[in-house]
């Protein structure tokens, strides 16, 4: 299994992520397309070497339109479910903003529906999260995992006022995460960077025993005298098929208003779901009804649970672990005829690949060049679909 293994011995924020996720073979260009299929606006992606106490890094960084945004949970989600990203990603990036209001509420005792975005609100924060994701899933990466993380010591200025490091929101985004104190003065992990951490490896930590196959460097924007501030991945093959237990959940209604049911589907996803999907049923006293399933990693059930109990007018449901064997496959993007799309590559057990490209990406590119979608996919499902 190719596994991605986290070591934040400096700290982690959303830039040094992306740094280390190109350092270890993401390809610049991949990610310029991506953020231009985000549809943000005038956005610059620069890709650039930097040193960190003799450590060669690599840097990212965007250039943005000036703005005064100050945005709420609803407006950021808003900007997620409108990117041009495959479902998994968009359901992760929008947790990890979920958990961020999640901590932010808490801590000031309030509710996520009133939390007030600053930093973590502005469009590079939220670029930050998205091409992290995605960046993960690019490098067809199954599972991540993590090392201790470093917090750093001392006091930082946030929009509420001078608080002592880590801040109050990153520490409780760190719950459940194991984390080192080295003495390091400044804020070495921020409230981006630990809630990417926490949503994309789940609290696993690393395993002790795994093949190391690349390794990368994110550089942080600070440049301090008394230690390399930056990120270290590792992507190498962890032993096992999967570690991540599956489980199938399900429940059936026949009291819940129709234009409701896609509402409910969507949050199961996004409460981390694999997969959830609606069947029709024939229930007692001969009352047409849906069954709601959904596919969960034992680290999401309970939020999973949780969703379909408040999305859903069900009053009980039922889960039992399931095996799922599933081929190895890799994200990329392609340039067609000046559109671009997403595909999906699959390896067979026999060695032989196949290619699906993404429904959404193909409709939009047939509109924009006035032809028929179907064509557009056998196009794109050729080998040398990029040459076209």
């Amino acid at each position: 299994m190719r596994g991605l293994i986290f070591d934040p011995f400096a700290g982690i924020s959303g830039d040094m992520i992306l740094g280390a996720l190109v350092d270890v073979g993401l390809e610049p260009a991949w990610l310029e397309a991506f953020v231009t299929s985000l549809g943000l606006g005038e956005v610059g992606v620069v890709v650039e070497r930097v040193d960190r106490s003799g450590i060669n890094c690599a840097r990212v960084r965007f250039d943005l339109p000036h703005e005064h945004a100050h945005r709420h949970l609803r407006h950021v989600l808003e900007i997620v479910d409108r990117a041009v990203a495959p479902e998994s990603v968009k359901a992760k990036a929008a947790e990890v903003f979920r958990r961020l209001a999640a901590a932010e509420a808490e801590i000031h005792g309030t509710t996520i529906e009133k939390v007030h975005f600053h930093e973590v609100g502005a469009l590079d924060a939220i670029l930050d999260v998205l091409c992290a994701v995605a960046g993960i899933a690019e490098l067809g990466v199954e599972q991540c995992f993590t090392r201790p993380v470093t917090v750093g010591t001392g006091t930082v200025e946030i929009a509420h006022g001078r608080f002592p490091l880590p801040a109050p929101a990153t520490l409780k985004l760190l719950e459940g995460l194991p984390v080192r104190d080295p003495g390091y003065e400044g804020e070495c992990t921020t409230p981006t960077g630990a809630a990417i951490l926490a949503v994309v490896t789940e609290g696993r930590t690393a395993p002790s025993d795994f093949v190391v196959r690349r390794s990368g460097f994110g550089a942080g924007t600070r440049n301090p005298e008394d230690r390399p501030n930056c990120l270290r991945v590792i992507l190498g093959d962890v032993a096992g098929e999967r570690a991540d237990r599956l489980f199938m959940v399900q429940a059936d209604v026949d009291d819940l208003p129709p234009e409701y049911v896609p509402a409910a589907q969507d949050a199961l996803l996004e409460a981390g779901a694999l997969d959830a999907y609606v069947v029709p049923l024939g229930m007692k006293k001969g009352r047409p009804g849906i069954r709601f399933e959904a596919l969960a990693p034992e680290a999401a059930l309970e939020r999973v649970l949780g969703a379909l109990f408040a999305g859903t007018t069900t009053i009980g449901a039922r889960y039992w672990e399931v095996t799922r064997p599933a081929l190895p496959r890799v994200e990329e993007t392609v340039d067609w005829r000046g559109q671009t799309v997403r595909r999906k590559r699959v390896r067979l057990p026999d060695g032989r690949e196949r290619v699906k490209p993404e429904y959404e990406d193909v409709v939009r590119a047939a509109r924009a060049l006035d032809v028929a979608p179907y064509d557009v996919r056998l196009a794109l499902e050729r080998d040398d679909a990029s040459h076209d």
